[in-house]
């Protein structure tokens, strides 16, 4: 297994081709109903960078389509770090107030910006720390100086 994974080290490990410096967020007049988020690259992107923001966009919709991001029901990530058998009370998640992400639109591009229009209905904010934090790390990648969330 070792050998197989030198010689494919080359497809396996890459070198990060992104900024070191960390992207910038700026919320101006965001409306969680009716807003656009704007991307700002250093460069005009690439297709396979153009890929990785749909998919991000797209399993970010997903997941709160699902109610997946629903801050009203956190109850393992209260626990503290020495619980060694946690608990999740059904009934508890079944009471919590739903969550559920609206609509979202195309991702359209225009050289190094592009946008997206997004209703995320209820004013959840684990919903955007969700996507902040996976773009903070796809910058790493890609190149995004400037997130604005208007």
């Amino acid at each position: 297994m070792e050998e197989r994974i030198k010689k494919k080290r080359h497809k396996i490990v890459q070198a990060k081709t992104g900024s070191p410096n960390p992207m910038k967020v700026v919320f101006n007049k965001f409306d969680f109903s009716n807003s656009y988020i704007w991307f700002e690259f250093y460069n005009a992107l690439l297709p396979k960078d153009v890929k990785l923001i749909c998919d991000t966009l797209r399993s970010w919709h997903i997941l709160g389509r699902l109610g997946g991001c629903n801050s009203m029901n956190m109850q393992l990530s209260q626990l503290s770090l020495d619980c060694k058998r946690p608990t999740y009370d059904a009934l508890e998640a079944a009471n919590a107030a739903p969550t559920s992400f609206y609509n979202i639109g195309d991702l359209e591009i225009q050289e190094n910006l592009a946008r997206v229009w997004v209703d995320i209905g209820i004013q959840d904010p684990l919903l955007l720390d969700i996507l902040l934090n996976s773009l903070t790390t796809i910058n790493s990648d890609s190149s995004l100086p400037q997130l604005v969330l208007d």
